[in-house]
């Protein structure tokens, strides 16, 4: 357990706009910063982030927080895992209070993966550097590839040994557990192995055994899964063998060498996309260390959008060969739906970027590379109208591939500058090209509704009900709608302005008035108290039990506490809430509009919103009451007579304060 000390000394160090531009470039935006959301598919920015209040705020899905829930989010880490993520990276000393059985048995398998992984770098680096097998085989293979030594430690490289169960054995005796071995991908059971039994050190062996290993690192720099290369001529063996997916680790969303180079990313504002690891690392070798490459598997769309935060200009850099035309072939037009600039990069003789690198001085690697990319539509347009130059059928399937190609480009401006310059090289009227493009768009986004359509659930639609239960569940949903807004209301009072004191009508044992002073939240505490009221939305009885915990504990939980608070949901709310309410009146007084303090009349609408919001539920309790009685024997009647009593008298007694509150 981390010390709240240490918590807060977390929090203040980590700067929401430092952490955040980490994983999304941002660009400034007035006093906010402006990004394109990490937490769903957007290709206009939508992601505003806050430095002046620590906060960020997605206005197109509506994930809100601060940096701790922003680690938590993008990297599915719990609160302690986050924390402890931000003290690495801000250099904070966490020094954790013993943990008691009960809560070392609920840390998380993903905790225990994450430790597994971890180990699994530094065994393999280990065994590379301090074996016999290790320093000749697999050092000796980076030493062929002419990897330097800082270049192998910067990626983790390693070596996993021959024999089938040296890993497996080694981390057990470590301390690991086994079943976290095969969870992770690392070991994998035997087939005489029974389900439903322990698994022990006699079940599994090495997924990996004569291998040279290539951790892969998610976007927080952690070891989540592997790729290992075989140094066997055996072609019955598979060249590459990488990590299943597993609770820390989706193929389909990690790109290899993000980590490494986003911040390169970022500066250059291009990303150079290749095949596979010793690609990148080759890349890295000549001094370019903005690539990425999707690891084992083909180009997803998750994956174009972690590029996308932090660049949208793309070079794809795929080998020549067969195998990389195709790749290429499926990954630009994903490229260009995603609204990203590609451009291509080819290398004489179907070499790829590590094998040309070693062919080449690093200045004519350099040159190359820089001088030899070219605009993808402009090269297909220039290279097919070239092809079919001299055959009219040739060229109009060539000219119905280059529309395909533009028709999926979701920027106007940029579609019609390749309609103009594509009608140029393919020596066709541009408003032809135009209108076939037009036609292709409109097909595409035909199919796109139609699939969004198919995809919604009817479940939830009132129109397939009988007239009269759709009337009934109507004014159901109205009245929840309506106690939901109220609960809101009195949750955001509570926050913004719960430790400022009011002064009440109160009577004492002898009914006596006088006036009472008392804070916000202790009045509205005692009110619903009171008639024991209890909140309907789930998230907001929650977030007031704990605001009810901490008064409980003499403490009154301030805007920041709740802001800076483990549970997102908690800090959400507070973003979309209770900041929102507070910048609208600071927006309008810009336009030289004045609005009246809403501390000056709060008393007064606290009792508004609260008795209105006690009158309704105590409405629906006499309602619910009815219904029982109806349905009750004799020895019940008594016992809810009496109930509805009680709460008759409640009614009445609010609906006079309401009646007496008179907004001014």
């Amino acid at each position: 357990m981390i010390p709240r000390d240490t918590v807060d000394k977390i929090i203040d160090a980590a700067r929401v706009e430092e952490v955040i531009g980490e994983f999304v470039t941002l660009k400034k935006r007035g006093a906010n910063l402006l990004g394109l959301c990490p937490f769903h598919g957007e290709k206009s920015p939508s992601f505003t982030v806050s430095p002046v209040k620590g906060i960020y705020k997605c206005f197109g899905c509506s994930k809100a927080g601060n940096s701790v829930n922003f680690v938590m989010d993008h990297l599915q880490l719990t609160y302690p895992e986050a924390l402890k993520w931000l003290a690495k990276k801000y250099a904070i000393e966490v020094i954790e209070k013993e943990l008691t059985s009960q809560e070392k048995e609920q840390q998380t398998e993903r905790e225990s993966q994450l430790i597994v992984m971890q180990y699994a770098q530094r065994y393999f680096t280990e065994v590379m550097t301090n074996t016999d097998e290790g320093k000749s085989v697999g050092f000796g293979y980076f030493s062929q590839r002419e990897l330097s030594h800082a270049l192998i430690e910067k990626f983790q490289l390693g070596y996993s040994l021959e024999e089938r169960k040296a890993f497996s054995v080694a981390a057990i005796k470590a301390g690991y557990a086994p079943k976290y071995l095969v969870s992770t991908g690392m070991s994998i059971l035997s087939n005489s192995f029974v389900e439903g039994s322990t698994i022990t050190e006699k079940d599994i062996f090495d997924r990996y055994a004569g291998r040279v290993m290539f951790p892969i690192h998610d976007d927080g720099g952690r070891v989540v899964a592997f790729g290992g290369r075989t140094l066997s001529n055996d072609k019955k063996v598979a060249k590459y063998i990488n990590s299943p997916e597993t609770p820390i680790y989706n193929k389909s969303k990690v790109l290899y060498g993000l980590w490494h180079g986003k911040k390169a990313i970022q500066k250059v504002d291009r990303c150079y996309l290749v095949e596979g690891y010793m690609d990148v690392i080759a890349m890295h070798q000549a001094g370019f260390e903005n690539v990425v490459a999707s690891s084992g598997t083909s180009l997803t769309v998750e994956q174009i959008k972690s590029i996308h935060r932090f660049t949208k200009n793309v070079v794809v850099l795929y080998d020549g060969d067969e195998a990389g035309q195709k790749a290429s072939a499926r990954a630009i037009p994903m490229l260009l739906e995603e609204g990203m600039n590609v451009r291509l990069l080819f290398f004489p003789n179907n070499d790829d970027p590590d094998s040309y690198s070693r062919k080449v001085t690093a200045d004519d690697f350099t040159n190359y590379v820089h001088n030899k990319t070219e605009d993808f539509l402009y090269y297909k347009a220039n290279k097919l109208n070239t092809e079919t130059k001299n055959d009219p059928i040739k060229k109009a399937g060539v000219i119905k591939d280059i529309v395909e190609s533009i028709a999926i480009i979701p920027d106007n401006i940029i579609r019609s500058v390749y309609v103009k310059e594509c009608a140029s090289i393919m020596q066709i009227e541009e408003a032809i090209l135009q209108q076939e493009t037009n036609k292709v768009r409109k097909k595409l986004l035909g199919k796109i509704f139609q699939s969004k359509q198919e995809s919604e659930s009817p479940e939830n639609a009132l129109d397939t009900l009988p007239p009269e239960e759709l009337e009934t569940k109507v004014e159901e949903k109205e009245e929840l709608l309506k106690l939901d807004a109220e609960e809101k209301e009195l949750l955001r009072l509570l926050i913004a302005y719960g430790n400022a004191y009011v002064t009440i009508e109160a009577e004492d044992e002898n009914l006596e008035k006088f006036d009472l002073e008392i804070t916000l939240g202790e009045y509205i505490f005692f009110e619903l108290m009171r008639d024991n009221i209890k909140f309907e939305n789930p998230v907001y009885a929650e977030l007031y039990d704990e605001y009810v915990n901490e008064l409980s504990n003499q403490r009154l939980p301030d805007l920041k506490y709740f802001a800076n608070h483990q549970n997102p949901l908690f800090s959400s709310f507070v973003i979309n809430h209770v900041y929102q309410k507070d910048e609208l009146s600071v927006h309008w007084k810009n336009f030289g509009v004045i609005v009246e303090a809403e501390i000056k009349k709060l008393i007064n609408g606290t009792q508004k919103t609260l008795f209105s919001y006690k009158a309704r539920k105590i409405s629906a309790l006499i309602d619910d009451s009815l219904v029982l009685l109806k349905e009750s024997d004799d020895n019940q009647t008594e016992l809810i007579q009496n109930e509805m009593k009680q709460l008759l008298e409640m009614k009445k007694r609010v609906n006079k304060l309401l009646g007496r509150i008179v907004i001014k």
